[in-house]
Order: structure tokens, then sequence, then C-alpha cells
């Protein structure tokens, strides 16, 4: 699986750091001797409540309390709209695979690396978790990163030669028409849409029986994400933050 790799660029009269784009499955020298990390200790949330007697045909995936959610996205600088696609990610992924066990400051800690949680550039979510403008990641043209053809006729990212990571959680076409799951329920997977996207990331970290909850299922899972030992513990250090911030389900 390819992704971009993150380029952080400092100024000495400015600190600006510029997250760019990470693709799927880079292999980096050595990584296949990586050593597995604990995971993070698992963000505890607060969902909504469920109305008694209410019965439905469909599976509806709970979201986060109202203020339990305006209190957590003070507290880690996430926007709340994205913070509740990271939360309703993390839940639908375990009711799909029980024994994954992922928190959503793991899925958070992935969507701030690749994209700012939708802000790269400038931008942000609407209420509906669009981005308001197309995070695009540069051309995989071999020029500093991996060399992918285009796979989709630039439908997704608007190059017909070459392909690019799209979304606030970066996939590349190819790997969304496999991976692309709809978040929101409005019948299509769209990877700029932080539902979609989210549920999408979730899912595929829990992905061939992975525990989350084991150092070996964690490490595992960012590893196939992003194929980068510093990616790992970018990852782990980001997601232990949210953790500290909001506290722990244990």
């Amino acid at each position: 699986m390819l992704r971009l790799k993150r380029l952080t660029v400092f100024s000495l009269f400015a600190i600006c750091a510029i997250t760019a784009f990470s693709f799927w499955g880079l292999r980096h020298p050595g990584a296949d001797t990586r050593g597995t990390l604990p995971p993070p200790p698992r963000a505890g949330t607060k969902l909504e409540a469920l109305s008694t007697g209410i019965t439905t045909a469909v599976n509806v995936t709970r979201s986060p309390d109202a203020q339990w959610l305006i209190r957590a996205a003070a507290q880690t600088g996430i926007p709340a709209r994205a913070l509740r696609a990271y939360v309703a990610a993390a839940v639908a992924a375990n009711d799909s695979a029980p024994l994954c066990g992922i928190g959503w400051n793991t899925v958070a800690a992935v969507g701030s690396i690749e994209s700012a949680h939708g802000t790269y550039g400038g931008g942000s979510l609407n209420t509906a978790g669009q981005a308001s403008g197309p995070i695009v990641g540069p051309s995989l043209n071999g020029a500093g990163f991996a060399a992918i053809a285009d796979t989709d006729a630039g439908t997704l990212d608007g190059d017909a030669r070459w392909d690019h990571a799209v979304g606030p959680m970066q996939f590349i076409p190819s790997t969304w028409r496999i991976a692309g799951r709809d978040g929101n329920g409005d019948g299509t997977a769209d990877p700029f849409n932080i539902d979609d996207a989210a549920l999408s990331a979730a899912t595929y970290l829990c992905a061939h029986g992975r525990d989350l909850s084991t150092a070996q299922g964690w490490t595992d899972a960012i590893y196939a994400y992003n194929q980068s030992d510093p990616y790992i513990r970018q990852v782990r250090a980001q997601a232990t933050a949210y953790a500290a911030k909001t506290g722990t389900d244990e």
C-alpha cells in the first residue's frame, strides 16, 4: 500500500510546519527490521444515549455526546467535525471487528499527520464533513516519491498520467477503490468526506484480524498504513497526547 512521505520544512525566521502527504505502502530501507511499540492508551469517549423503544433495520453508528465533543475538541485542538468522524469510525470499526480494539485517538493521529484533520493548506470541513477544497498530494511520478501510473483516469486526483493521494486520510485512487467505505450513509464512498475517509482508514487499520490493543497488532496496523518507522513513532506520540488530554477508557 503506497502513500506519500511526510515532509517538514523549517524556516529560521518563522516556524512553519507543512505536513505533506504520505502514501500507502512506501518501503523505507530497514523498515522490515522495525521493533514493535506498545500501543498508545486508548482514549475514552462518551457516546450519545440511545433512545429506548426504537427499532431500526439498519446498523446506525453512535455519535459522541455533544457536550463531550465540545470539551474534547477544545482539549485536543481537533476540529469538532473531524473528531466526531474519528469517534464514529472507531466505534463502527470495533463493531465490525470486535477484536480490533482501535481507539479514536489512533484514527485522529493519522488524520492529524496526513492532512491536519482536513485543514491542510488553510482548508476546513463543512457541517457535512466535506473538505472546503480538494486535498490532493503531490504527483507520484517517481521524482522524490514512488512512481504510480494513473489508475482512475484522473477522476479523483485530476491527473490522468500519475496517481496522487487524496482526501483528509490520503488514499491513492487504487487503494480507495478497494478500501473506500460510506461512513455517512449517503450511498457514496467519497475520499474527500471525513466520515467516509475516517471509517475507511479505521477499517483498513483493523483488517486481517489485527488486535490493536497489542504491541504487535498496533505496530503492524500503522506500518501497513505507511511503512516508515518515524511515521509509526509520530502516530503513537500524537495518539498518546490525545489520550493524555481527554483521558482514557481504562
